[in-house]
């Protein structure tokens, strides 16, 4: 069933290859064509293009069809073109040719816009939680490690001292500016697409702001031609926000790659956590940040994957357009399964004390000492060299203790600003509006 079939049969090869993943994908729009396609009903109904009567029955079966949605029981059957053409059919199964009256003023093009917006906003708010989750379990770690010293390394070499406190926190304060790129990218695609058609509007009086307040969006995208045009820039602009999660992410895995090494030997896995080798039997393998590793760094591939699918197209819909969902849709739960197996495993990750008594680390305190000089009237150039004249000595050694007191140091963590940081993003996220429209949407 093809919503502009005109009376014959395109060649089943041509149809197989043009409609590509498009069946399997759809499914997780599903939802989100059925909430477009009531407020645009709504719309109809508001400004005279639909009998007011007709509204409450196809309202009713859409409620349904989103809860099968919703609960997994939606289909759209092997000679059915897409999720829109699936929708319509349906409606048209049930309640004959009322059915076939929502697509008034509407194309398939601004139809899969604005699912695919709806989509993103529902996931981001998902990532959003997931991220708030990881950021308190690092917050909660850097206290409780505050105290603990680790080496810094700069070039990876010993370098000063540093704490697990100090780390923790470093990836929780990272994850702070991540939210923010995150409500951009919130901000980017929350303009609804809506009453575009084709690309170009339609001669039916549509009225736009009211599918907007129905479907909870923030303002429209008003330029029609635009609107297809954000295609590809939006997910790509998405995509880079949670690139820069991913990096956030992929660096912690990275950290505790090296971390659990025995070169090593800061952190420690419970051994439920590892796996072995098949040949070597004291193996206990970090495969969980390995992979983690992995997954952020395609993550961090995924927008200029975007990029090179519509970068040369001029303006208009083109059906390069599609491709963009294959590599789109599965960004978030890839993003999202390495946020919950990281909270998962943060835990059960037990630190090393009394790392900085090995002598392996003493020279990370030559600042310590030049400080210490510097406090006591030599200038700091004199102290540097004298300090520096020690090390090639072999004499050099460290007596005093870390007063470190300024913001983001050892001794002043600033967890308290740090989560105040994080807090104020998270509050710009317009999460209940969305709730509240939907919710009367779908009473």
């Amino acid at each position: 069933m093809k919503l502009w079939n005109k009376g014959f049969d395109n060649d089943a090869r041509i149809d197989a290859f043009t409609v590509g993943k498009d069946r399997e994908l759809d499914l997780q729009l599903a939802p989100y064509d059925i909430l477009g396609t009531m407020a645009h009903i709504t719309m109809l109904a508001g400004t005279g293009l639909l009998p007011p009567e007709d509204l409450p029955p196809l309202l009713g079966e859409l409620r349904k069809l989103h809860a099968d949605a919703v609960e997994g029981r939606f289909r759209i059957e092997d000679d059915v073109e897409d999720v829109h053409s699936q929708v319509e059919l349906e409606l048209t199964r049930r309640l004959g040719d009322l059915g076939k009256k929502v697509h008034t003023g509407r194309s398939r093009n601004d139809q899969v816009a604005v699912d695919v917006k709806l989509f993103t906003r529902a996931r981001l708010e998902r990532s959003v939680g997931k991220v708030q989750t990881l950021f308190t379990l690092l917050q909660e770690k850097s206290e409780a490690y505050r105290d603990v010293l680790m080496p810094g390394y700069t070039h990876l070499q010993v370098a000063m001292p540093s704490s697990f406190g100090l780390w923790f926190g470093a990836y929780a304060e990272s994850l702070s500016d991540d939210l923010v790129m995150l409500k951009a990218a919130w901000d980017v695609n929350d303009l609804n697409p809506l009453g575009s058609a084709a690309g170009y509007g339609s001669s039916a009086p549509l009225d736009r702001r009211r599918t907007t307040a129905l479907l909870g969006f923030a303002d429209l995208d008003y330029n029609a031609v635009y609107a297809q045009m954000s295609r590809g820039k939006t997910e790509r602009m998405v995509a880079l926000a949670y690139s820069s999660l991913a990096e956030t992410v992929g660096r912690l895995a990275m950290d505790g790659c090296l971390f659990t090494s025995q070169n090593f030997g800061f952190l420690h896995l419970p051994d439920a956590f590892t796996t072995g080798s098949s040949i070597m039997p004291q193996k206990k393998n970090p495969d969980v940040f390995e992979l983690v590793r992995a997954h952020c760094n395609r993550i961090q591939g995924i927008p200029a994957t975007l990029r090179h699918i519509t970068g040369n197209l001029p303006s208009g819909y083109f059906r390069d357009m599609q491709l963009l969902k294959e590599v789109y849709l599965p960004l978030f739960d890839e993003m999202d399964d390495c946020l919950d197996i990281l909270a998962f495993a943060l835990p059960g990750i037990e630190v090393t004390r009394d790392l900085m008594d090995a002598p392996l680390y003493a020279q990370a305190f030559c600042v310590e000492e030049v400080n210490r000089l510097v406090a006591a009237g030599i200038p700091f150039r004199d102290a540097y060299r004298q300090v520096g004249a020690a090390v090639q000595a072999g004499t050099f050694h460290f007596d005093g203790t870390l007063h470190h007191t300024h913001e983001g140091s050892l001794g002043n963590l600033c967890t308290a600003e740090i989560r105040a940081k994080f807090d104020r993003t998270l509050a710009t996220f317009p999460f209940s509006r969305v709730h509240d429209a939907l919710a009367a949407l779908l009473a």
